[in-house]
């Protein structure tokens, strides 16, 4: 839809004239009322939005809201009032829209800290029940299950290191994990102790 520069001023006595074409699809009545208004319809936006880009966006649509209901307007008695009312309500429903959008950004964000705050909260109990299961292995056990666990050494290097049978550290290490599990599982639930297992054992 093209706005082709007005060739009449509107006054009291043709804009009813103006409206009469524009019902016809005349592009030259409706350029013409568009060049009228565009400039106050502009002001209110931007006195109330406050950016040149939401301004802009609410004349575009309130003219093509006209546009859209041409073949209306040449019944409406008050067509100023008419087009001031499109532009209010326009606008407030762009200040509503804006005030949600607003409104579930700071819900999302809090809920986010939220949600981070009491993961963190959660991980640090699951790691000292894990530290609590750890500590409670015999000392060899524990040795054998760090060595593992923390340090990522293979069972040849600590049967190396401890002068054991690679044999007798998978035992060992067997051993440890089960007493870990079973410590573990009656202290947490399911879900969070098979997480727990599948990063830490």
């Amino acid at each position: 839809m093209d706005v082709l520069e007005p060739r009449m001023e509107i006054n009291a006595y043709n804009e009813r004239e103006l409206l009469l074409s524009l019902a016809q699809g005349n592009d030259h009545a409706f350029a013409s009322v568009f060049h009228h208004y565009r400039h106050r319809i502009y002001g209110i936006a931007f006195r109330l939005l406050g950016t040149t880009s939401q301004a802009e966006d609410v004349v575009q649509d309130v003219f093509l809201k006209m546009w859209l209901k041409r073949n209306e307007l040449h019944e409406i008695s008050h067509f100023k009032a008419y087009l001031f009312t499109v532009t209010r309500n326009h606008i407030f429903s762009s200040l509503k829209l804006l005030a949600r959008e607003q409104l579930m950004e700071t819900e999302l964000s809090a809920t986010m800290n939220n949600d981070v705050r009491d993961a963190t909260i959660v991980h640090k109990e699951y790691e000292q029940i894990l530290q609590r299961a750890i500590a409670q292995l015999p000392p060899q056990q524990e040795l054998i299950y760090k060595l593992s666990k923390e340090e990522g050494l293979k069972r040849n290097e600590i049967a190396d290191r401890l002068q054991l049978s690679p044999e007798t550290i998978k035992v060992h290490l067997a051993n440890a994990m089960r007493s870990i599990r079973a410590f573990c599982l009656a202290r947490m639930d399911l879900n969070t102790f098979l997480i727990l297992m599948w990063i830490y054992c």
